[in-house]
């Protein structure tokens, strides 16, 4: 009888911890590392002959909303075309449970603007028959994943649950009674495997949220108060350091990096210490415009982290630009003209941008200066019209950015991206700029021993950008291109620390007894392929994705999922519960 189910053999070890590379074989037995060393190919049932190539432990993805995919995909691709193994869902305080049965529309709903998730395939894939958080966990569990869940408690939900209907948790904070309620489903959560809680808090009440709920009022998440938040955080407490918390609150302004309690981060730091857990905080996000942004972001961690609160940076690390259509287009909601003429079907956003009610408020807006929109999304000057749709206006614009074709027409900059876009049935395409292209940003940010890489947002706002693609973009540009980090410091910071951060236990370094997720990859001829739109959703909906060359094999708990680019169809994944596989 074989000793190993499969023997990666003469493989560059890299190992997630930090230690130096070396060469070596890896020995797995039902699912586990059993040995590393120089070992007997005749001692295993399948042999992977990894000479020349990088043998290192799989990403971990700790900010995905793949809450709906999980239910059609069980790889959710992409990122696990890109050597991630383990995703945590549940990010933002969004999710689908507990909810009750008359709910289950209005919490998909919830999601269909502010993460931009298409409702229909989430209507014809969905069972819902669980309506407990328990009950949920026991229905991942059951599906077919070939790559590893873990699970936060969205408190957005649970509020809903708790107060009865997702309208009466927008009308009112819980009272003492019903944060006690919320409270004790979070322990019933934590019990059935959620590793800690997650919220989202943009502004105070919601009033600039840029990710707004389908009818564009403020998510019941950025309404609740700080109080409400410190109870959850003490709740959390209870739990002896178990979990975690990602918080995502508003970043600091681009005008005043420190100004004021909720453009700061000094909250994060009271709910890590009420919680003695840590906190997840997002984002570190860069703008080459704007360094100040992120380096005050980093002191701010340096400062917190030095008193022994334990706060991780997690940072969007991938160059993923916009790519946008007037059609789905959402996140300009901070803005109530941009709000009004972003909702409603197809005719009646085309009707309403082509308001002229609407666009004088909107060229005033532009012409008042907005900062901190063209900080996360770019200059709406620098847009260019990447495609046209309509064969009568197709050679006059296409190629063209926005600036260009103001000066052509003496227009002012909205009128110019926006006559277009209406003349077009508001289908054309609009290629935002790369905001994030200097690698020594990049070199500072990565010398913080507190930032995590990632935020990839995996299966939200799936028309408009693809940073699931930032591990390959990590090893590629900032290792082995740029020469800003080493192998062994990039493997530690998508895996081994990363795994650490949100208390994921058995999972994330390339050590005896741990699980064997595991990628080998040819370094020198990993890339990232060009961006792509694919039709494969459920109700014949299209995404834009982005595959990756030169991963010979991704494995999952021991099982090879992806050979050469193509899926094997094993399903080997597991729910982490409470960062163990169940």
């Amino acid at each position: 009888m074989a000793e190993f189910d499969v023997i990666i053999k003469d493989g560059t070890i890299i190992d997630g911890t930090r230690v130096p590379r070396y060469k070596g074989d890896l020995g797995i037995k039902d699912g586990k590392i059993a040995k590393i060393g120089r070992l007997n190919t005749s001692d295993a049932k399948k042999v992977l002959d990894a000479r020349g190539l990088i043998v290192a432990p799989g990403g971990i993805d700790l900010h995905t909303h793949y809450d709906a995919q999980l239910h059609w995909d069980p790889y959710l691709t992409i990122s696990s075309w890109h050597g991630v193994t383990s995703v945590t869902i549940g990010n933002c305080g969004f999710g689908f449970a507990p909810v009750h049965p008359k709910d289950t529309e209005r919490a998909m709903l919830a999601l269909s603007r502010n993460e931009a998730i298409p409702m229909e395939p989430m209507q014809v894939s969905m069972a819902w028959d669980w309506e407990t958080f328990p009950q949920y966990m026991d229905r991942i569990d059951a599906l077919p994943k070939g790559i590893n869940i873990s699970h936060l408690f969205p408190l957005g939900p649970a509020v809903a649950y708790a107060l009865g209907s997702f309208e009466e948790a927008k009308k009112r904070f819980p009272n003492e009674k019903e944060t006690q309620e919320i409270i004790r489903l979070m322990h019933e959560a934590m019990d059935a495997g959620a590793n800690g809680w997650s919220s989202q808090q943009l502004v105070p009440g919601g009033s600039s949220s840029v990710q707004r709920d389908f009818d564009g009022t403020p998510m019941i998440t950025d309404m609740l108060p700080d109080d409400f938040y410190l109870a959850m955080a003490k709740g959390l407490g209870q739990r002896n350091g178990e979990g975690c918390i990602q918080f995502t609150r508003s970043t600091v302004g681009v005008d005043d990096p420190r100004a004021g309690m909720h453009n700061d981060f000094d909250f994060n730091a009271l709910l890590s210490e009420e919680s003695g857990c840590s906190v997840l905080f997002n984002a570190i996000a860069v703008n080459d415009k704007y360094p100040y942004v992120y380096r005050a972001q980093l002191r701010w961690l340096a400062e917190a982290n030095k008193k022994g609160t334990q706060i991780f940076g997690q940072a969007a690390t991938a160059r993923a630009p916009n790519r946008i259509t007037f059609e789905d287009w959402n996140l300009f909601d901070d803005s109530e003209a941009w709000r009004e003429a972003t909702t409603g079907t197809v005719e009646e956003k085309r009707v309403k941008l082509a308001d002229p009610r609407l666009r004088q408020i909107m060229r005033e807006e532009y012409d008042a200066g907005t900062k901190s929109r063209d900080f996360l999304f770019g200059e709406l000057t620098e847009f260019i019209a990447r495609k046209v749709h309509n064969p009568a206006m197709k050679d006059t614009y296409e190629g063209l950015s926005v600036a260009q074709i103001a000066e052509k027409e003496g227009k002012h900059v909205i009128d110019a991206m926006l006559d277009v876009s209406v003349a077009d049935n508001i289908k054309t395409e609009w290629a935002g700029p790369v905001l994030n292209q200097d690698v020594e940003n990049y070199r500072e940010i990565m010398a913080s021993p507190y930032t995590l890489p990632g935020v990839s947002d995996g299966g939200a706002h799936i028309k408009f950008i693809t940073p699931g693609t930032y591990s390959t973009d990590m090893l590629t540009w900032m290792v082995r291109d740029s020469e800003i980090m080493t192998l062994e410091e990039a493997h530690f910071r998508l895996s081994g620390l990363t795994s650490w951060a949100a208390r994921i236990k058995d999972r994330g370094t390339l050590r005896e007894g741990m699980a064997a997720d595991v990628i080998v990859y040819d370094l020198e001829n990993l890339k990232i392929l060009p961006s792509e739109v694919t039709h494969d959703l459920p109700a014949n909906e299209w995404r834009r994705v982005q595959k990756a060359e030169g991963y010979r094999w991704i494995m999952v708990n021991g099982e090879v999922t992806f050979e050469d680019g193509q899926c094997t169809n094993a399903t080997p994944g597991a729910l982490l519960r409470n960062g163990v596989a169940a």
